[in-house]
């Protein structure tokens, strides 16, 4: 059921995205009679400014039904308390303080991984932050107050408790960490240098879910870790620098206008 639940949720952020995209596209022309439709699908949905917004947008239903399906698998449908069973809980040597520290080292020997493999290469994530204000903040909304919780609850929390019942502690920790560095491959390339950060940020959540065995010490730590990155990059120090301009104000009110004409 935890092998499920994850092929579920990488199903969604597959096709909700599509879902928001394709009658987008179809509004702005872009059907399967057009010629050569794949690679101009492609191009309109990394290109079009609101195309990339929806894209980013449909990342929050894909959120909240991963964690319709994780409640759904943990609780047997409501007959089992979720946060007790799932381990939303404090362990005996990692609490609230000491999960804030890890999220805060964490984020700075991950950085500095980054620089040092070149972490200075632009990424396809980087691209998203970069087309629109829209894009940008809505994406870290989402990084900082719903992605720390959906993807702790599968891999640290469904995925881990079922392959460390099979194989063990060691085997868990190795096979959770793999999965979930190579999930976010695709959003970091072709900078090595945040993947191995990402690896690192995996190891060390996966280790704490192992040591402490309990799941709220992860989703902190994670919270903490892209919290702090969100914040750098609101405030220019990370990433492009953010300039309040008459352009940046129509970059970021546009894709929302160009969204609701299209729903109505």
């Amino acid at each position: 059921m935890a092998l499920l639940v994850w092929v579920f949720s990488f199903l969604l952020l597959v096709f909700i995205p599509l879902i928001f995209l394709l009658p987008y596209a179809v509004h702005r022309g872009i059907t399967p009679t057009t010629p050569d439709y794949p690679r101009a699908l492609s191009e309109f949905a990394l290109k079009d400014t609101t195309a990339i917004f929806l894209q980013v947008l449909a990342t929050l239903p894909t959120h909240l039904l991963t964690f319709v399906a994780v409640w759904a698998v943990v609780t047997r449908f409501g007959k089992l308390p979720f946060w007790q069973t799932i381990g939303g809980s404090w362990g005996k040597r990692i609490g609230l303080k000491e999960s804030i520290g890890i999220g805060v080292v964490l984020f700075i020997l991950s950085s500095v991984v980054a620089h040092l493999l070149g972490g200075d290469k632009p990424t396809t994530l980087d691209a998203i932050i970069n087309s629109s204000p829209a894009s940008r903040y809505m994406l870290l909304f989402l990084a900082t107050f719903t992605a720390p919780f959906a993807e702790e609850f599968i891999y640290r929390g469904l995925l881990y408790a079922s392959l460390q019942r099979l194989i063990g502690k060691v085997g868990a920790v190795v096979i959770v960490l793999a999965m979930f560095t190579l999930v976010h491959v695709p959003q970091y390339l072709p900078n090595w240098g945040v993947i191995a950060a990402v690896g690192l940020l995996s190891i060390a959540l996966t280790i704490v879910r192992a040591a402490s065995g309990r799941l709220l010490p992860c989703i902190v730590i994670h919270f903490v870790f892209n919290g702090i990155q969100s914040i750098l990059i609101v405030f220019g120090v990370s990433g492009q620098k953010p300039k309040i301009t008459p352009d940046q104000v129509t970059s970021l009110v546009l894709p929302l206008l160009h969204f609701l004409h299209f729903l109505n």
